[in-house]
């Protein structure tokens, strides 16, 4: 849902408690686990971190009885538009020779004397 790439994932806690790590292998037991397991329940804030994408996320966790069938979560709040780095915006300006004085070449094709 937040279009990560090599995402790290830890409770806010105080103890860096470590849910997903980018570092294969590391978290692999966590996978089968419930969030209660790790005490994480209505308003437990998690930090989701990609290093590849310098994209940091904090997760406020809450509770909901109130989703449609099949819907395990949802994601509400303040969120971009489009998730991950900004594509380079284009240069809206040519600059020439290092001006930028706005003149123009010519375009005359008469003949001057």
């Amino acid at each position: 849902k937040f279009a990560m790439v090599a995402p790290d994932v830890q409770i806010e806690d105080g103890k860096g408690t470590i849910l997903i790590s980018s570092e294969e292998g590391e978290t692999e037991a966590n996978n089968h686990r419930k969030l209660s397991d790790f005490g994480i329940r209505n308003g437990t804030q998690l930090q989701a971190d990609d290093f590849l994408q310098d994209y940091t996320l904090l997760i406020n966790v809450l509770h909901s009885e109130d989703l449609e069938k099949d819907v395990e979560f949802e994601v509400v709040g303040d969120a971009p538009e489009r998730i991950g780095p900004k594509p380079s915006e284009p240069t809206s300006r040519n600059i020439s020779n290092g001006s930028d004085d706005g003149a123009q070449p010519s375009t005359s094709t008469g003949n001057q004397q």
